[in-house]
């Protein structure tokens, strides 16, 4: 059984339209390597950032019955989070108000992977390791090294990652600010995820979000701006680092942030 926290981040994939592009854009960004896994499984590409396994990919033009001329999903990146027992966290989910998009199914001897969503609208995978833990934390440009969901329905979202995830939840900071409501799960740098009120931004749907590390956040955003992709917010500074909020020439949003020594 894996030592790592419940409910931690644990992979994350992106579903794209254009997986080559995808593959060009993020091997010059990030340095990124994109390696099909065959029709075994679909295509599904593993990423690896100097061999160190990051995430997956795969083309969403891709259905039930094989490939199709319009995508079946937006192109987006899914977290990943962990669990020991995938078909008693779906359980719990349920209970706790959460829908199941996909039940468990076993991804041949790596593990078994599910789809849900959370009370207040925001997606994400299970994980459960067999053979395959998840991504590596190398703390190098291009590994991803912090996840949070920003939710519209904060007072939904905690109680069900406490009951249904495992959450080990704790105020950042250590204490409660009903101005910015953020908690971890775990503590200081124990800390695996964050969960965040987004209500004060208005109306938006909720979603789950990753950073990526970088060694230079403006360099890394000219490079963007110069494959195609897209700065929607930042850079600016941040306690954790120089941070910035872009977009891949396909759609799919990210952060970038700054590596601090």
């Amino acid at each position: 059984m894996s030592t790592q926290p419940a409910g931690s981040p644990t992979w994350m994939d992106l579903g794209t339209h254009d997986l080559d592009g995808a593959a060009a854009f993020y091997g010059e960004m990030f340095g990124w390597s994109f390696d099909d896994q065959g029709e075994d499984f679909g295509h599904y590409n593993m990423i690896t950032n100097n061999g160190a396994p990051v995430g997956g990919a795969m083309s969403s033009l891709m259905g039930p019955e094989g490939p199709t001329e319009e995508p079946q999903n937006p192109t987006a990146w899914t977290v990943y989070l962990h669990s020991d027992d995938i078909e008693s966290t779906l359980n719990k989910i349920t209970e706790q108000g959460g829908k199941i998009y996909y039940p468990a199914m076993p991804v041949g001897e790596l593990g078994s992977m599910a789809i849900a969503e959370d009370p207040s609208g925001a997606a994400f995978g299970l994980w459960q390791p067999n053979q395959f833990d998840g991504f590596e934390f190398t703390g190098k440009h291009g590994s991803p090294v912090w996840f949070e969901a920003m939710v519209s329905d904060f007072d939904a979202a905690l109680p069900f990652y406490r009951e249904a995830l495992g959450w080990d939840a704790h105020a950042m900071g250590g204490d409660e600010n009903e101005e910015f409501r953020y908690v971890t799960n775990g503590e200081d740098r124990a800390a695996t995820a964050g969960l965040c009120d987004a209500s004060p931004w208005g109306d938006m749907p909720s979603y789950w979000r990753l950073y990526i590390g970088v060694d230079n956040t403006d360099e890394s955003l000219e490079k963007l701006k110069e494959l195609g992709g897209t700065v929607l917010d930042g850079p600016e500074d941040s306690p954790f680092g120089r941070l910035a909020t872009v977009q891949d020439p396909q759609g799919a949003s990210f952060q970038i942030i700054q590596i601090q020594e």
